[in-house]
């Protein structure tokens, strides 16, 4: 009896340490950015695509996802440790210390799925190396945003080129929809947050700004998100299903960002930043796969 309760310990503590190094590939991002992929290889095919092809993207996807989301834990923990919102991260916290042990194995995801993106098609290494240097490179700075919009599209390109190896218009637009909607998302946490960002030492724009004229910045971004959208049904051969949903979701995201505007209050920032996740680009990506499955 004592040595099974040392043994189901044992194994709670094995449980939990496993549970900590998956926290630092931010599971919640990485899953949406594995969704957006899955969506994009079924946009690709238009309809369902090879099973086993579907699941090695899928790990390519998830590793490099996670792993350069691990990496970008890893060089912002300083300015982590000095946040309300995100000291308690494993790395800020300590819970992996030292803080290389993270380092290395992020690393290693990384360059696994480096080598899976390159078994799928050159070009989906090509852009998953674009992407991991887009993402730690000038952490922290005002490019941050951009170059965290061009490390967003990886997943797109990586699943559409496993499956359809060309450049066409409907890819273009999925980018561009990323491109846009990664700035919005992370300006309206830094907004809705806008005095931890300033005691973590983080001050470029919008932060830069008064929090009021900043704020035009946002609702600027949801009208060529809205016409991005849009441009979707008309080049990719959707039909009335992703439409009415793309219609619905960006309008709801213009008026949201029409109301922080109007406020000026964070709250109404935080309630943009929460829309503007799964809300929106779940849902969007996922009318693309019930439009075609469903006509």
């Amino acid at each position: 009896m004592h040595g099974c309760i040392i043994e189901m310990k044992t194994m709670r503590n094995l449980a939990g340490r496993v549970w900590t190094y998956i926290e630092v590939l931010k599971p919640r991002e990485t899953s949406l950015l594995v969704f957006i992929g899955l969506c994009t290889a079924i946009v690709a095919v238009k309809g369902m695509p090879s099973v086993g092809r579907l699941l090695l993207t899928l790990v390519a996807i998830t590793l490099g996802s996670g792993g350069v989301n691990g990496l970008t834990n890893y060089i912002d923990r300083n300015i982590d440790a000095r946040m309300q919102r995100t000291k308690r991260r494993v790395l800020p916290s300590k819970r992996i210390d030292p803080p290389e042990k993270a380092l290395w194995f992020t690393i290693v995801l990384t360059a696994i799925a480096l080598g899976l993106a390159w078994y799928l098609h050159p070009l989906c290494f090509v852009f998953g190396l674009i992407g991991t240097l887009a993402a730690v490179i000038k952490r922290k700075t005002v490019l941050c945003p951009f170059l965290g919009a061009i490390s967003g599209c990886a997943p797109v390109l990586i699943a559409w080129f496993a499956f359809r190896p060309r450049f066409e218009l409907p890819l273009l637009l999925l980018c561009l929809l990323i491109w846009i909607w990664i700035p919005l998302h992370v300006w309206s946490v830094m907004l809705a947050n806008r005095d931890d960002y300033i005691k973590g030492g983080v001050k470029y724009f919008p932060l830069s700004r008064e929090f009021r004229k900043a704020v035009p910045a946002l609702i600027l971004l949801s009208l060529p998100l809205l016409a991005a959208s849009l441009a979707l049904y008309f080049s990719g051969g959707f039909g009335f299903l992703y439409l009415a949903v793309a219609v619905v979701l960006g309008v709801v995201m213009v008026y949201a960002n029409a109301r922080l505007l109007i406020s000026g209050a964070s709250r109404d920032a935080w309630k943009v930043y929460k829309i503007s996740a799964f809300p929106y680009l779940g849902l969007i990506f996922l009318a693309m796969c019930l439009d075609l499955w469903l006509r």
